[in-house]
């Protein structure tokens, strides 16, 4: 059964003056923004420009991504190259290198009254790692402990496009990266084109039951980013990370 997901909704104490900051309706004063989407969406670079805007404002803010920690890299690179890694072990990896960053990173800054920013989070597990046949429900289980984002917006492009934005600026693609591992075809180009069409067809499945925030790929950078903007001001009050809060 998939998780609930709530949109925190910031309310303020009942003995606190309306110009107080609010404190969040979670077990933490933080608060936690993810993007999805299969490679070539857009969800990096909107991202990207997310977080320099709130860095520029002097938001308390901390970005964290995918596949990112040191504890576990080096093993996943070597499982990569030497080809090593079954869709469960490759799973298991995964979960292992988020539940560092989780226990490292994400708890401790949301306890500490950060807002954070994750390209890619669970829900990347849960569509990579379907596609490969792990079961959804053994996927659901291993990351129960995540926290659930407030606001998860999933960047939709059609496959095309986003294979043409992946595949122009890149050399070659990997052997993982491109399903290589499943048998979906011996040309490299078109096991990647299978594999991310499985991909997106999972992403599509969790837009309702997980809450996504589903945003137009395809429009303009300034307008996808404008709108991202907007609907972060309006479901995270922005004034509780604001330089001049205590948090």
């Amino acid at each position: 059964m998939a998780p609930e997901s709530t949109i925190a909704k910031p309310r303020a104490p009942q003995d606190a003056p309306d110009s107080a900051p609010r404190q969040p309706e979670r077990p933490y004063p933080g608060a936690l923004v993810v993007v999805e989407g299969i490679d070539g969406s857009g969800k990096s670079t909107q991202l990207y420009l997310l977080k320099r805007w709130l860095e520029i404002g002097g938001y308390r803010i901390h970005f964290t991504e995918w596949n990112s920690s040191p504890l576990v890299k080096s093993a996943t690179k070597r499982g990569k190259r030497r080809k090593l890694l079954t869709p469960t072990t490759f799973s298991m990896i995964h979960a292992a290198d988020f539940a560092d960053r989780c226990e490292r990173q994400i708890f401790p800054l949301l306890q500490g009254g950060y807002l954070v920013l994750a390209d890619r989070y669970i829900y990347t597990a849960f569509a990579r790692d379907a596609s490969r046949g792990c079961s959804p429900q053994w996927l659901r289980n291993l990351y129960s402990f995540a926290p659930i984002p407030d606001i998860t917006f999933y960047f939709r492009a059609p496959l095309e496009i986003a294979l043409n934005r992946i595949l122009g600026g890149r050399p070659e693609l990997k052997h993982y990266e491109a399903g290589m591992d499943l048998g979906l075809s011996f040309d490299r180009t078109e096991s990647f084109r299978i594999f991310q069409g499985m991909i997106l067809d999972q992403y599509d499945q969790m837009t309702a039951t997980d809450n996504f925030v589903l945003m137009d790929g395809t429009v303009p950078v300034n307008e996808l980013q404008q709108q991202m903007r907007e609907l972060v001001q309006e479901r995270i009050d922005l004034q509780w990370f604001a330089p001049d809060s205590a948090g």
